[in-house]
Protein backbone atom coordinates (compact mmCIF):
# COMPACT_ATOMS: atom_id res chain seq x y z
CA UNK A 1 0.00 0.00 0.00
CA UNK A 2 1.38 3.61 -0.95
CA UNK A 3 -0.47 6.86 0.17
CA UNK A 4 -3.08 5.02 1.44
CA UNK A 5 -3.36 2.99 -2.04
CA UNK A 6 -2.66 -0.55 -3.28
CA UNK A 7 -0.49 -0.88 -5.92
CA UNK A 8 1.18 -3.80 -8.36
CA UNK A 9 4.47 -4.41 -7.44
CA UNK A 10 5.21 -5.78 -11.04
CA UNK A 11 4.27 -3.17 -13.36
CA UNK A 12 3.79 0.79 -13.12
CA UNK A 13 0.97 2.13 -12.29
CA UNK A 14 -2.19 0.90 -14.16
CA UNK A 15 -5.02 2.81 -13.30
CA UNK A 16 -7.57 3.02 -15.90
CA UNK A 17 -7.81 7.04 -16.50
CA UNK A 18 -11.50 8.03 -18.42
CA UNK A 19 -8.98 9.52 -21.24
CA UNK A 20 -7.74 6.37 -21.77
CA UNK A 21 -11.63 4.75 -21.54
CA UNK A 22 -12.43 7.72 -23.87
CA UNK A 23 -9.51 6.59 -26.58
CA UNK A 24 -10.20 3.19 -26.41
CA UNK A 25 -13.76 3.92 -27.11
CA UNK A 26 -12.76 5.96 -30.28
CA UNK A 27 -10.80 3.51 -31.75
CA UNK A 28 -7.18 4.20 -29.96
CA UNK A 29 -4.85 1.08 -29.00
CA UNK A 30 -5.72 -0.94 -31.72
CA UNK A 31 -3.88 -4.15 -32.23
CA UNK A 32 -2.13 -4.18 -35.23
CA UNK A 33 -2.85 -7.40 -36.31
CA UNK A 34 -6.12 -8.45 -35.15
CA UNK A 35 -6.17 -12.60 -33.78
CA UNK A 36 -7.92 -14.70 -36.52
CA UNK A 37 -11.20 -15.11 -36.46
CA UNK A 38 -12.83 -18.22 -35.61
CA UNK A 39 -13.67 -20.80 -38.10
CA UNK A 40 -17.46 -20.85 -39.15
CA UNK A 41 -19.02 -23.78 -36.33
CA UNK A 42 -16.17 -23.78 -34.48
CA UNK A 43 -16.87 -25.14 -31.22
CA UNK A 44 -14.23 -25.96 -28.62
CA UNK A 45 -13.95 -29.19 -27.33
CA UNK A 46 -16.18 -30.34 -24.64
CA UNK A 47 -17.64 -33.65 -24.26
CA UNK A 48 -20.39 -34.14 -22.45
CA UNK A 49 -19.25 -36.82 -19.23
CA UNK A 50 -21.68 -37.93 -16.32
CA UNK A 51 -21.60 -36.52 -14.02
CA UNK A 52 -20.67 -38.06 -10.39
CA UNK A 53 -23.18 -36.53 -8.11
CA UNK A 54 -20.62 -37.60 -5.06
CA UNK A 55 -17.57 -36.86 -6.11
CA UNK A 56 -16.59 -32.47 -5.77
CA UNK A 57 -17.86 -30.64 -9.12
CA UNK A 58 -18.51 -27.00 -10.59
CA UNK A 59 -20.72 -25.72 -12.55
CA UNK A 60 -20.17 -22.01 -14.52
CA UNK A 61 -23.07 -19.84 -13.71
CA UNK A 62 -22.04 -17.37 -15.70
CA UNK A 63 -19.20 -14.83 -16.32
CA UNK A 64 -16.74 -15.51 -12.69
CA UNK A 65 -20.04 -16.67 -10.84
CA UNK A 66 -19.44 -20.79 -10.11
CA UNK A 67 -20.64 -23.00 -7.91
CA UNK A 68 -18.33 -25.26 -5.83
CA UNK A 69 -19.59 -28.33 -4.19
CA UNK A 70 -17.24 -31.12 -2.05
CA UNK A 71 -18.30 -32.93 0.70
CA UNK A 72 -21.58 -31.31 1.21
CA UNK A 73 -19.78 -27.84 1.27
CA UNK A 74 -21.15 -25.21 -1.31
CA UNK A 75 -19.27 -22.06 -2.01
CA UNK A 76 -19.97 -19.25 -4.79
CA UNK A 77 -17.28 -17.12 -6.56
CA UNK A 78 -18.33 -13.16 -7.29
CA UNK A 79 -21.69 -13.94 -7.76
CA UNK A 80 -23.37 -11.30 -10.52
CA UNK A 81 -27.41 -11.80 -11.39
CA UNK A 82 -27.89 -7.84 -12.22
CA UNK A 83 -29.13 -7.60 -15.62
CA UNK A 84 -26.16 -4.49 -15.75
CA UNK A 85 -22.68 -4.45 -14.27
CA UNK A 86 -22.67 -0.76 -13.81
CA UNK A 87 -23.91 1.22 -11.19
CA UNK A 88 -26.74 2.71 -13.26
CA UNK A 89 -29.59 0.96 -14.51
CA UNK A 90 -30.08 1.95 -17.84
CA UNK A 91 -26.77 2.45 -18.98
CA UNK A 92 -23.73 0.08 -18.91
CA UNK A 93 -22.75 -3.39 -20.25
CA UNK A 94 -25.74 -5.52 -20.37
CA UNK A 95 -25.70 -9.67 -19.85
CA UNK A 96 -25.57 -11.54 -22.85
CA UNK A 97 -27.20 -14.52 -21.49
CA UNK A 98 -29.70 -15.41 -18.33
CA UNK A 99 -27.55 -16.71 -15.54
CA UNK A 100 -27.55 -20.70 -15.32
CA UNK A 101 -29.25 -21.10 -12.09
CA UNK A 102 -31.75 -18.69 -9.76
CA UNK A 103 -30.95 -17.20 -6.74
CA UNK A 104 -33.82 -18.97 -5.64
CA UNK A 105 -32.56 -22.39 -7.21
CA UNK A 106 -29.34 -22.34 -4.97
CA UNK A 107 -28.81 -24.90 -2.74
CA UNK A 108 -27.85 -23.82 1.03
CA UNK A 109 -24.23 -21.59 0.16
CA UNK A 110 -21.63 -21.83 3.28
CA UNK A 111 -19.09 -19.84 1.28
CA UNK A 112 -18.64 -16.48 -0.96
CA UNK A 113 -15.75 -15.68 -2.47
CA UNK A 114 -14.92 -12.12 -3.71
CA UNK A 115 -12.27 -11.13 -5.85
CA UNK A 116 -12.30 -7.38 -6.24
CA UNK A 117 -15.04 -4.21 -6.24
CA UNK A 118 -16.01 -4.01 -10.08
CA UNK A 119 -19.22 -3.94 -10.79
CA UNK A 120 -18.91 -6.87 -13.24
CA UNK A 121 -17.59 -8.89 -9.78
CA UNK A 122 -19.31 -7.31 -6.95
CA UNK A 123 -22.75 -6.99 -7.80
CA UNK A 124 -24.62 -4.99 -5.10
CA UNK A 125 -28.05 -6.24 -5.48
CA UNK A 126 -26.67 -9.59 -6.06
CA UNK A 127 -25.17 -9.31 -2.76
CA UNK A 128 -28.56 -8.25 -0.96
CA UNK A 129 -30.77 -10.91 -2.65
CA UNK A 130 -28.22 -14.06 -1.62
CA UNK A 131 -27.57 -12.22 1.93
CA UNK A 132 -31.34 -12.42 2.41
CA UNK A 133 -31.47 -16.07 1.25
CA UNK A 134 -28.40 -17.18 3.13
CA UNK A 135 -27.51 -14.82 5.92
CA UNK A 136 -25.37 -17.51 7.63
CA UNK A 137 -22.89 -17.61 4.38
CA UNK A 138 -19.63 -16.41 5.32
CA UNK A 139 -17.80 -13.63 2.74
CA UNK A 140 -14.00 -13.21 1.78
CA UNK A 141 -13.41 -10.23 0.84
CA UNK A 142 -9.69 -8.54 0.16
CA UNK A 143 -8.59 -5.68 2.26
CA UNK A 144 -10.94 -2.63 2.58
CA UNK A 145 -14.08 -4.08 1.27
CA UNK A 146 -15.57 -5.78 4.86
CA UNK A 147 -16.85 -1.93 5.48
CA UNK A 148 -19.37 -1.91 2.11
CA UNK A 149 -20.78 -5.37 3.15
CA UNK A 150 -21.04 -3.92 7.03
CA UNK A 151 -23.23 -0.95 5.58
CA UNK A 152 -25.47 -3.47 3.50
CA UNK A 153 -26.11 -5.67 6.63
CA UNK A 154 -24.00 -8.67 5.61
CA UNK A 155 -22.12 -9.36 9.03
CA UNK A 156 -20.48 -12.58 8.38
CA UNK A 157 -17.40 -11.40 6.33
CA UNK A 158 -13.13 -11.91 6.07
CA UNK A 159 -11.14 -9.81 5.10
CA UNK A 160 -7.76 -10.78 3.80
CA UNK A 161 -4.09 -9.58 2.65
CA UNK A 162 -2.55 -11.41 0.15
CA UNK A 163 -0.78 -14.63 1.67
CA UNK A 164 -3.52 -13.59 4.61
CA UNK A 165 -5.47 -17.06 5.56
CA UNK A 166 -8.61 -17.72 7.55
CA UNK A 167 -9.20 -21.67 8.76
CA UNK A 168 -13.04 -22.43 8.76
CA UNK A 169 -14.43 -25.81 10.05
CA UNK A 170 -17.65 -27.86 8.40
CA UNK A 171 -18.77 -30.15 11.31
CA UNK A 172 -21.36 -31.79 9.25
CA UNK A 173 -18.78 -33.14 6.66
CA UNK A 174 -15.83 -32.68 9.23
CA UNK A 175 -14.39 -30.79 6.44
CA UNK A 176 -11.40 -28.04 7.20
CA UNK A 177 -11.00 -25.44 4.55
CA UNK A 178 -8.40 -22.85 4.70
CA UNK A 179 -9.02 -20.16 2.70
CA UNK A 180 -5.90 -17.88 1.64
CA UNK A 181 -6.07 -14.92 -0.64
CA UNK A 182 -3.55 -14.75 -3.13
CA UNK A 183 -1.71 -11.92 -5.17
CA UNK A 184 -3.63 -10.75 -8.91
CA UNK A 185 -2.60 -7.74 -11.25
CA UNK A 186 -5.60 -5.62 -10.76
CA UNK A 187 -6.97 -2.82 -9.90
CA UNK A 188 -10.03 -1.61 -7.91
CA UNK A 189 -12.78 1.03 -7.49
CA UNK A 190 -16.19 1.61 -7.95
CA UNK A 191 -16.13 5.31 -8.57
CA UNK A 192 -12.78 7.28 -10.45
CA UNK A 193 -12.41 8.87 -6.85
CA UNK A 194 -11.82 5.38 -5.36
CA UNK A 195 -9.51 3.59 -7.64
CA UNK A 196 -7.15 1.22 -5.86
CA UNK A 197 -8.29 2.14 -2.15
CA UNK A 198 -9.23 -1.53 -1.90
CA UNK A 199 -7.26 -4.70 -2.16
CA UNK A 200 -8.24 -6.90 -5.17
CA UNK A 201 -7.25 -11.13 -4.94
CA UNK A 202 -7.13 -14.15 -6.01
CA UNK A 203 -7.82 -17.29 -3.83
CA UNK A 204 -6.28 -20.67 -3.14
CA UNK A 205 -9.05 -22.66 -1.22
CA UNK A 206 -7.72 -26.67 0.45
CA UNK A 207 -10.42 -28.95 1.45
CA UNK A 208 -9.12 -31.73 3.89
CA UNK A 209 -10.90 -34.26 5.59
CA UNK A 210 -9.07 -36.28 8.37
CA UNK A 211 -6.25 -38.09 6.29
CA UNK A 212 -7.52 -37.97 3.21
CA UNK A 213 -5.26 -35.91 0.44
CA UNK A 214 -6.59 -32.75 0.00
CA UNK A 215 -8.48 -31.19 -2.79
CA UNK A 216 -6.61 -27.78 -4.00
CA UNK A 217 -9.14 -24.91 -5.46
CA UNK A 218 -7.48 -21.75 -6.92
CA UNK A 219 -9.68 -19.00 -8.41
CA UNK A 220 -7.72 -16.14 -10.00
CA UNK A 221 -9.87 -13.03 -10.15
CA UNK A 222 -9.50 -10.73 -12.60
CA UNK A 223 -5.50 -10.20 -13.50
CA UNK A 224 -2.76 -9.71 -16.37
CA UNK A 225 0.55 -11.94 -16.10
CA UNK A 226 3.78 -12.10 -14.70
CA UNK A 227 6.45 -14.36 -14.25
CA UNK A 228 6.27 -14.33 -10.62
CA UNK A 229 3.08 -14.24 -8.54
CA UNK A 230 1.15 -17.33 -10.65
CA UNK A 231 4.80 -19.57 -9.94
CA UNK A 232 5.20 -18.10 -6.71
CA UNK A 233 1.27 -19.60 -6.14
CA UNK A 234 2.29 -22.66 -7.69
CA UNK A 235 5.09 -23.29 -5.35
CA UNK A 236 3.06 -22.53 -2.36
CA UNK A 237 0.53 -24.88 -2.35
CA UNK A 238 2.00 -27.83 -4.95
CA UNK A 239 -0.84 -27.35 -7.49
CA UNK A 240 -4.19 -27.33 -7.90
CA UNK A 241 -7.11 -29.76 -8.72
CA UNK A 242 -9.11 -27.02 -10.07
CA UNK A 243 -8.38 -23.55 -11.17
CA UNK A 244 -10.79 -21.32 -12.46
CA UNK A 245 -9.16 -18.62 -14.62
CA UNK A 246 -10.25 -15.80 -17.17
CA UNK A 247 -10.13 -15.73 -20.91
CA UNK A 248 -12.11 -13.17 -21.97
CA UNK A 249 -11.55 -9.10 -21.86
CA UNK A 250 -8.19 -8.79 -23.74
CA UNK A 251 -8.95 -6.40 -27.21
CA UNK A 252 -7.30 -4.22 -27.33
CA UNK A 253 -3.97 -5.68 -25.88
CA UNK A 254 -1.79 -2.68 -25.11
CA UNK A 255 -4.96 -1.33 -23.18
CA UNK A 256 -6.08 -4.79 -21.70
CA UNK A 257 -2.95 -6.69 -20.98
CA UNK A 258 -1.71 -5.06 -17.65
CA UNK A 259 -5.00 -6.11 -15.99
CA UNK A 260 -6.50 -8.61 -17.91
CA UNK A 261 -5.08 -11.87 -19.61
CA UNK A 262 -5.46 -13.24 -23.03
CA UNK A 263 -5.79 -17.01 -23.64
CA UNK A 264 -1.92 -16.94 -24.46
CA UNK A 265 -1.46 -15.80 -20.68
CA UNK A 266 -3.92 -18.25 -19.44
CA UNK A 267 -2.31 -21.21 -20.34
CA UNK A 268 0.71 -19.74 -18.65
CA UNK A 269 -0.63 -19.11 -15.25
CA UNK A 270 -2.55 -22.51 -15.82
CA UNK A 271 1.02 -24.18 -16.27
CA UNK A 272 2.77 -22.11 -13.27
CA UNK A 273 0.06 -22.85 -10.75
CA UNK A 274 0.53 -26.49 -11.73
CA UNK A 275 -3.31 -27.14 -12.70
CA UNK A 276 -4.67 -30.63 -12.97
CA UNK A 277 -7.95 -29.10 -14.66
CA UNK A 278 -9.04 -25.60 -15.57
CA UNK A 279 -12.13 -23.76 -16.37
CA UNK A 280 -12.05 -20.81 -18.47
CA UNK A 281 -14.28 -17.71 -17.21
CA UNK A 282 -14.74 -13.97 -17.55
CA UNK A 283 -16.27 -14.34 -21.40
CA UNK A 284 -19.89 -15.07 -23.09
CA UNK A 285 -21.82 -13.07 -20.59
CA UNK A 286 -20.74 -9.42 -20.95
CA UNK A 287 -19.28 -7.70 -23.91
CA UNK A 288 -16.22 -6.05 -21.93
CA UNK A 289 -13.95 -5.47 -24.54
CA UNK A 290 -13.26 -5.28 -28.46
CA UNK A 291 -12.81 -9.22 -29.18
CA UNK A 292 -15.47 -11.48 -30.85
CA UNK A 293 -18.01 -13.07 -28.11
CA UNK A 294 -16.60 -16.22 -29.98
CA UNK A 295 -13.33 -15.36 -30.01
CA UNK A 296 -11.75 -16.38 -26.55
CA UNK A 297 -12.55 -20.24 -26.83
CA UNK A 298 -10.69 -20.13 -30.56
CA UNK A 299 -7.64 -18.43 -29.20
CA UNK A 300 -7.79 -20.73 -26.18
CA UNK A 301 -7.33 -23.69 -28.01
CA UNK A 302 -4.73 -22.27 -30.51
CA UNK A 303 -2.85 -21.69 -27.19
CA UNK A 304 -2.99 -24.81 -26.01
CA UNK A 305 -2.01 -26.62 -29.19
CA UNK A 306 0.94 -23.85 -29.14
CA UNK A 307 1.75 -25.80 -25.37
CA UNK A 308 1.63 -29.03 -26.44
CA UNK A 309 -1.58 -29.42 -23.97
CA UNK A 310 -4.70 -31.44 -24.36
CA UNK A 311 -7.63 -29.01 -24.47
CA UNK A 312 -9.10 -31.68 -21.86
CA UNK A 313 -7.04 -30.48 -19.21
CA UNK A 314 -8.35 -26.52 -19.83
CA UNK A 315 -11.94 -26.77 -20.76
CA UNK A 316 -14.28 -24.01 -21.73
CA UNK A 317 -18.13 -25.05 -20.78
CA UNK A 318 -21.25 -23.83 -21.32
CA UNK A 319 -22.82 -21.95 -19.18
CA UNK A 320 -25.22 -24.07 -16.64
CA UNK A 321 -22.56 -27.20 -17.35
CA UNK A 322 -21.23 -29.02 -14.23
CA UNK A 323 -18.14 -31.23 -14.32
CA UNK A 324 -16.63 -33.39 -11.41
CA UNK A 325 -12.78 -32.60 -10.22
Amino acid sequence: MNNKRFFNPHVKDIKKRLRDIVRWQCGGFKDPLPPPAPPEGFSYPNPLVEVDEKAPKVTWINHCTFLIEIDGVRILTDPIWGERCSPFRFVGPKRLHAPAIAIEDLPEIDMVLVSHDHYDHLDRKSVDRLNHRFPSARWCVPTGLMKWFHKRGVANVCEHQWWQHSLFKCAASKLEITVTAVPAQHFSGRGGWHQNTTLWCGYAVEFKRGDKKSKRLYFCGDTGYNPVDFKRIGERFSGFDLSLIPIGTYVPHEFMAPVHIDPEHAVKIHQDVRSALTIGMHWKTFCLSSEGMDQPPYDLLLSMEEAGLSPLHFRAIDPGQTVNW
